[in-house]
């Protein structure tokens, strides 16, 4: 559904069907699902070409649409490389199919509530050396996390196992605060319908979601609107309620 939403090729007719539900109560789902895909381009880009990080672990990858993290990191850096990380087998074959290069580029097919098991696969181990900085990102995923999960708990068990040098790039929706109250009750019904699709979806407070980078020093602007974490001329600049229910950071682990 998100490729569909940014307006990808790779998605199925469940997935249209359920986002024309979603946008019957969220007009402008798809403005967040491309504001998501532009800050992953941004942070890829700054990770790959400022912080000098060549190997990434993206968890929760989907389907790789157009600009996943691989694509992106190479053009950069072309040795760089990832691991795309989904528990869904639909995901991992199509992904399959379409990353032909296992030197560089791979996919596990796992599961982000169980940390160890991610961090120990034979392809993880094979692509990415843990004694080297690594660009471990998690993108609209933690969000989708129930709380009986513990998204905390499993954040924290992937940023123990990350060396020194290390970065952490979260996304994530947001109950709107204060600034936008008036949001609040809406996003509430929103929460519920997408809930019905995804098995879950969770707009959680934004100092839940800032405890998710532990004592790593945030990288500035800090934990902010996806819109205002280092734009560049591709971003918007609406100040609406994608803007005030979607933040997104990156942060160092010194």
């Amino acid at each position: 559904m998100y490729d569909y939403l940014i307006g990808g090729k790779d998605n199925f007719t469940a997935d249209r069907v359920f986002a024309g539900k979603i946008l019957q109560c969220a007009p402008k789902a798809p403005l967040s699902a491309l504001a998501n895909r532009g800050f992953l381009r941004r942070v890829v880009r700054f990770l790959a070409a400022e912080a000098g990080i060549s190997q990434f672990l993206d968890i929760g990858s989907g389907l790789p649409t157009q600009g996943n993290v691989s694509e992106v990191a190479h053009e950069v850096n072309p040795g760089a490389r990832v691991v795309h990380v989904d528990n869904d087998t639909m995901v991992y074959i199509h992904s399959k199919a379409l990353l032909s290069d296992p030197a560089r580029v791979d996919i596990v097919n796992s599961d982000i509530r169980h940390p160890a098991q991610v961090l120990t696969d034979p392809v993880v181990s094979s692509l990415i050396d843990f004694d080297r900085p690594v660009g471990l990102l998690m993108l609209a995923i933690l969000h989708h996390v129930e709380d009986r999960d513990d998204p905390a708990r499993i954040a924290a068990g992937f940023r123990e196992a990350m060396p020194a040098g290390s970065y952490l790039a979260i996304s994530s929706f947001r109950m709107p605060g204060a600034e936008a109250s008036e949001l609040q009750a809406v996003t509430v019904e929103n929460e519920q319908v997408a809930a019905e699709g995804f098995g879950s979806a969770r707009w959680r407070e934004e100092q839940e979601i800032r405890g998710w980078f532990g004592d790593w020093e945030l990288v500035p602007p800090g934990l902010v609107p996806l819109a205002d974490w280092r734009p560049d001329g591709q971003t918007r600049t609406e100040r609406d309620e994608v803007y005030h229910s979607f933040f997104g950071g990156v942060a160092r682990k010194n």
